[in-house]
């Protein structure tokens, strides 16, 4: 690429009034309302004084924001240019939002999380965003947590973690199917220096119990995964609570440790891994990793009422860092990887399904690189606000790129945005109808349009 013309022949002015940068918030915040954002907003919150009046509306005005791609409070500040306030009424000034965050306990952050709740649930009915599994399909509920890095002494609950970062711990759960991508049904903020199993339990079955509300979900057979962090007896008794399976690395404890010795050498099979090749002989797997099950009954050191059947699922890999020595060792020695599992899974696929548990953690990058590039309050009940707002946002964006088509249903949200969402336009009056002036040739105009067609009608030429 390279400039049309001379740098003395070329000047900018900021003088137009009809211009906006973010056409694609129109279709997007169409659907959020018909999904109910506001009317539930104005239902559940209960924000006192002044600074928490019309609660629907500066909800509505934090999450279009971010959806646009602020993340701190100064830059709400984008919804008020050029056009918009032809395109959208009640845009708030910044202090305004930020006075409003600043007001909410933690009793409001429970009664936007439940403004979150119904509002995916709300999506689901509007979009296909988690569709009923074919055939023997499972829904799959995957819990993580992950540091926000926060600087400053001024920020409330902020501490060094496992990660060894100081910041704060956001706690996510997050909803998918083998055709649709995840979206998150359950938040918390946590102080920086919580451990991960804190509070799991009961994300878990707030979660759990969302699902059985979503219309593509709700008969279907769920699988809670996650990580050794949550191999406890609270966080695996809630899913079990609430009819789910569970696939949750276990740690490798003496008793794990002895379940495992008692696996014959004849019971491992190969498994498709990184690097393995397919003979072209025999048309066998090559493979280095194996796995192998054996019956297993977790947390039997508690009462018997809780002891908890299932089965361990063990992984090993060589131990290739112990390879070639000068001396070598008289037997081959391997990494054990295994997760307690009650699901009814033949051994190889409980393995693939419970290795993809690692989805969440591009969830966790994308709220990162969007909403949660920073926690912006000093005060905490603020920030986890702005935690579950975040994650409404997401959520949106992603329901909004289902409706666009399948080449965005799976992208981050910065291609989301970067396709649909930050498309310059100019706002022209004619007849009492506005009319959006988008970008000609606009390589993504096919998924803006049903975009637009599904939430505002089709578009009048």
């Amino acid at each position: 690429m390279q400039v049309s013309h001379a740098a003395r022949a070329a000047a900018a002015s900021f003088d137009d009034p009809n211009l906006v940068s973010a056409a694609g918030l129109l279709p997007v915040m169409r659907l959020a309302e018909t999904a109910g954002l506001r009317s539930l907003a104005d239902q559940w919150l209960t924000v006192p004084s002044d600074k928490g009046a019309n609660a629907g509306l500066k909800v509505s005005s934090l999450v279009a924001g971010m959806v646009a791609g602020a993340d701190s409070i100064d830059d709400m500040a984008l919804l008020r240019h050029g056009g918009t306030g032809k395109l959208f009424t009640a845009c708030y000034a910044p202090s305004t939002l930020g006075s409003f965050l600043r007001e909410f306990t933690f009793g409001h952050v429970r009664q936007l999380d439940a403004v979150a709740s119904r509002l995916l649930v709300g999506l689901a009915r509007e979009t296909p965003l988690v569709p009923k599994p074919s055939g023997a399909g499972m829904v799959f509920v995957d819990v993580d947590d992950t540091i926000i890095e926060v600087h400053g002494h001024q920020k409330q609950g902020a501490g060094f973690g496992y990660s060894g970062v100081r910041g704060l711990n956001a706690l996510l759960a997050t909803v998918s199917t083998d055709t649709s991508a995840p979206v998150i049904i359950g938040q918390r903020l946590r102080k920086g220096a919580s451990g991960s199993p804190r509070g799991a339990a009961r994300i878990v079955a707030d979660a759990l119990k969302t699902v059985t509300r979503l219309p593509g979900a709700s008969s279907a057979p769920v699988l809670l995964r996650a990580d050794s962090a949550y191999y406890g007896f609270a966080t695996i008794n809630a899913a079990r609570k609430a009819g789910a399976a569970v696939s949750v690395t276990a740690r490798q404890d003496p008793a794990v440790k002895r379940a495992i010795a008692t696996i014959p050498e004849n019971a491992w099979t190969p498994i498709e891994y990184p690097n393995a090749i397919i003979d072209e002989d025999t048309g066998a797997l090559i493979s280095h990793a194996e796995v192998a099950e054996v019956p297993f009954t977790a947390f039997t050191s508690r009462t018997k009422k809780d002891h908890t059947p299932g089965r361990l699922v063990v992984r090993r890999i060589p131990e290739l860092n112990k390879k070639d020595l000068e001396h070598p060792t008289l037997f081959d020695t391997h990494r054990f990887h295994a997760f307690f599992t009650t699901s009814t899974l033949d051994t190889v696929t409980a393995d693939q399904v419970h290795r993809r548990h690692a989805i969440i953690e591009q969830v966790n990058a994308d709220l990162k690189h969007s909403a949660l590039a920073h926690l912006p309050s000093g005060i905490f009940t603020a920030n986890a606000a702005w935690l579950v707002l975040a994650v409404i946002a997401f959520n949106l964006t992603r329901a909004a790129a289902t409706i666009a088509g399948a080449a965005l249903a799976k992208a981050t949200t910065a291609t989301i945005r970067r396709k649909l969402i930050t498309v310059p336009g100019r706002v022209a009056s004619s007849g009492r109808r506005i009319r959006l002036h988008l970008p000609h040739a606009w390589p993504w105009e096919a998924a803006w349009t049903a975009l637009f067609a599904h939430t505002t009608g089709p578009p009048r030429r």
